[in-house]
């Protein structure tokens, strides 16, 4: 069975609260949604995440790379063909990793749909419930520990305090969070690349000293000081984790070879896909390197496909799959939710998902379901090209 048809939307869904970094200040995802589809009509689910100040790409770069170099090499080949269908993809254009990304899952996923199969089973596991942490975007010290509370009693024991503006402040808002939630639950710390190496050093020591438990710093310098990450592992009982600085395997080889960090956090927009993600996760687990998983702003599509891999691979440490819980509604029909601090991954075949919602069909259908509940999901498919 061939592929018949490669599509693209664009998906923007807005967050219920702004998502704030050291990097940027988000209030919706943006994103761009491929779907490939065979000549029996069946859907595979991709998406490439806009993510300016971290991979580069845009929603039009994206869909250009999708539409001009992706389609023309996919369409008409045997869509069960997997391994050599994502190979060609990899391999057709330097860079792009967000659109090599959208297209290596929706490959993934209309497989799995084909076998009617879970995507995870796919990948080689069985489980569909994974725990995730949930992320404290930046803040003042208040809001912080007010935000750490709630989380705490929604159930996340695992929480990622994102730090990085302001290197005296962080010890505060780190404090603050500890106290706020007591000794039981998990801090961890993204500094997304904010911090000089000094400040990072000063700032980790000073959180040891005080008996603030951290279990690790991801990212505190920039992304390309390797040298940089080197020498603040080396002064620091604190484990430190890489993630901007590893995009591939080349990336990856460097840190392990500095002994830059104990840990890295892959992620599937930055590495291209699932098929390289596995490598990257295979690669540092014979290294002795910790492990988690993570996500950009995402939706469901990208944030389920992450949530797939860790359950086929696992990671040593609990995962970072909190995307889809900052969105105010689903932007998909069916797909992963959340219970609680997990991931629940839907017992149906691929990704689950069964069209994307629009804001003019979410509106048509909160009508038809304010007159007939029983009535339709007014879900409507977007080809752009």
């Amino acid at each position: 069975m061939t592929i018949a048809a490669v599509h693209v939307h664009r998906l923007v869904a807005p967050l219920h609260t702004p998502f704030v970094t050291a990097l940027a200040h988000l209030t919706q995802v943006s994103t761009v949604v491929v779907e490939i589809v065979d000549h029996d009509g069946r859907s595979g689910f991709g998406e490439a995440p806009e993510v300016w100040t971290v991979t580069g790409s845009s929603l039009a770069s994206s869909e250009a790379c999708v539409t001009e170099v992706f389609a023309p090499l996919l369409i008409g080949r045997n869509a069960d063909d997997l391994v050599e269908n994502c190979r060609r993809v990899s391999r057709a254009v330097v860079g792009n990793e967000p659109a090599k990304a959208a297209v290596d899952i929706a490959l993934h996923d209309l497989a799995a749909v084909r076998l009617g199969v879970p995507l995870v089973r796919l990948l080689g596991g069985s489980r569909l419930v994974v725990p995730t942490d949930v992320s404290l975007a930046v803040g003042t010290v208040d809001s912080l520990a007010t935000a750490a509370k709630s989380r705490a009693a929604e159930g996340f024991d695992v929480l990622k305090v994102k730090v990085g503006t302001d290197a005296a402040m962080d010890i505060d808002r780190v404090t603050a969070v500890r106290r706020a939630v007591g000794p039981e639950v998990r801090i961890r710390l993204d500094a997304n690349q904010g911090w000089t190496p000094r400040e990072a050093v000063r700032v980790i020591r000073s959180l040891e000293d005080a008996g603030m438990g951290v279990e690790f710093v991801e990212q505190p310098v920039a992304y390309r000081d390797v040298e940089g990450l080197a020498w603040v592992s080396d002064r620091v009982e604190t484990p430190i984790m890489a993630d901007e600085s590893v995009f591939d395997v080349r990336d990856l080889v460097e840190v392990i070879r500095r002994r830059a960090a104990d840990l890295v956090n892959v992620k599937l927009a930055k590495s291209g896909g699932l098929s390289a993600a596995r490598t990257l996760l295979e690669l540092a687990r014979a290294q002795g390197m910790g492990t988690i998983v993570g996500c950009m702003l995402e939706s469901e599509i990208g944030t389920g496909a992450a949530a797939s891999l860790v359950a086929a691979y696992g990671t040593t440490m609990v995962s970072d799959l909190d995307a889809v819980w900052w969105l105010r509604r689903p932007a998909v029909v069916g797909g992963m939710r959340y219970r609680g601090a997990t991931v629940v991954l839907p017992d149906a075949p691929g990704l689950g998902i069964s069209g994307l919602v629009t804001a003019e069909t979410r509106e048509a259908r909160e009508a038809t379901a304010a007159r007939a509940p029983e009535q339709g999901t007014g879900v409507v498919h977007r080809h752009t090209s």
